[in-house]
């Protein structure tokens, strides 16, 4: 036997919606594919997705709790969801698992009840994932920053709210269905008799017609409106990386639950540190005079400068590593590292001082170099 949608929340048969919706918050973020490192973490957070979706539905609760966890399921994967009437036609009289002499019983009498018949638009359906993008800084991604998305989605028409109809208008059945929202044909093939059931174009699934059209929405039931949304981005995000806004997608139609809204993360090019992983690179100009007696530095990170000891003797490209300095790890577990790499720099220009003091060191090493022909051009390269 699966486990059941309050074992999964861990609440009580009695729990209310507040109860359901905060243990669902709580599991969420530990079972949220990127931040646990559980292996099956898709899989639970779907299901507690799922649980949370059915256990602050009234009446969806209500026929979960009298069919119990396994029934329900079965129910749902028959396609008890699409409605009574209609899923009977489409199954025709001996093959349906919840009519008569089925499998279930009455639970597609219990189905009709709860939800009402048919697809289209008067049926239960989940709304779209919509997708957008957001740019944030490196600094930003270490720390984690809350930010305000603006995005234009659908939304439902607040005039005829999603009916697509205005509430006063004149109905009647429509009559290509007979109400049901779907209809059904049959076809004879080489392999037998055939039925494929569609939703109704006429009525597009509502069973019924209406006399007139909301002005507002032309009868979509749906208008496009900008929406204003605060995002937390966690620390240590990675460029690419895809959040998660459960309930900010599109709406849904009927009783179905909103679309999520999917944004991709994009992290701007920072002009000290080059990334990789939770690692950070940082390039460092240390004087030849630096190089050769050591000394002790600032090094810019991104939460303060700290001190660095350049050893004697320091090659030009030397990479010395800063433990704990880098990015923060996703899940929490500490920090990368930031790796400093040495860049000895030979001076633009010299005064006669300088001068004097390099021909001397240049002799006192044995080099017999033209000083006049290039001796600082090659004192450069050299490094």
């Amino acid at each position: 036997m699966s486990e059941d949608f309050y074992d999964a929340l861990g609440v009580s048969r009695d729990a209310d919606e507040d109860e359901i919706k905060q243990a669902y918050r709580e599991k969420a973020r530990e079972y949220h594919p990127d931040v646990s490192d559980d292996p099956n973490a898709e899989e639970k957070f779907k299901k507690v997705k799922t649980a949370k979706e059915v256990l602050t539905d009234d009446e969806k609760r209500r026929a979960y709790d009298q069919l119990g966890h396994d029934r329900f399921e079965q129910a749902q994967k028959q396609g008890g969801f699409d409605g009574g009437a209609g899923a009977r036609g489409q199954r025709g009289a001996g093959g349906d698992p919840f009519g008569q002499g089925g499998p279930f019983g009455d639970m597609g009498d219990i189905f009709e009840q709860f939800f009402g018949g048919g697809g289209g638009r008067g049926g239960a359906r989940q709304g779209t994932d919509l997708r957008t993008e957001l740019s944030i800084t490196l600094e930003e991604a270490a720390s984690g920053v809350e930010k305000q998305l603006v995005i234009t989605r659908p939304e439902n028409c607040p005039d005829c709210h999603g009916d697509g109809h205005p509430p006063d208008s004149d109905s009647r059945t429509c009559p290509e269905c007979e109400g049901r929202g779907q209809v059904t044909r049959v076809q004879q093939t080489p392999m037998g008799r055939v039925q494929q059931t569609t939703t109704c174009r006429r009525c597009e699934g509502e069973g019924t017609l209406y006399s007139d059209t909301c002005d507002t929405c032309r009868g979509k039931g749906q208008v496009r409106e900008e929406v204003t949304l605060s995002v937390e981005v966690p620390p240590g995000i990675r460029d690419g990386q895809t959040l998660r806004m459960e309930g900010e997608g599109a709406p849904g139609e009927g009783a179905g639950p909103s679309g999520d809204l999917l944004i991709e993360v994009t992290i701007e090019d920072h002009p000290e540190f080059d990334r990789e992983g939770e690692d950070l690179y940082h390039e460092y100009a240390v004087s030849f005079p630096q190089a050769v007696f050591g000394d002790s530095v600032e090094v810019s990170t991104l939460d303060g400068s700290v001190e660095l000891e350049i050893p004697q003797h320091t090659q030009s490209g030397e990479v010395f590593r800063l433990d704990g300095k880098g990015m923060p790890k996703l899940r929490g577990r500490g920090n990368g590292d930031l790796f400093v790499r040495v860049r000895v720099v030979t001076p633009e220009s010299i005064n006669a001082e300088q001068r004097e003091a390099l021909e001397a060191f240049a002799e006192a090493g044995g080099e017999e170099v033209d000083v006049d022909q290039g001796f600082f051009e090659r004192l450069k390269n050299s490094f």
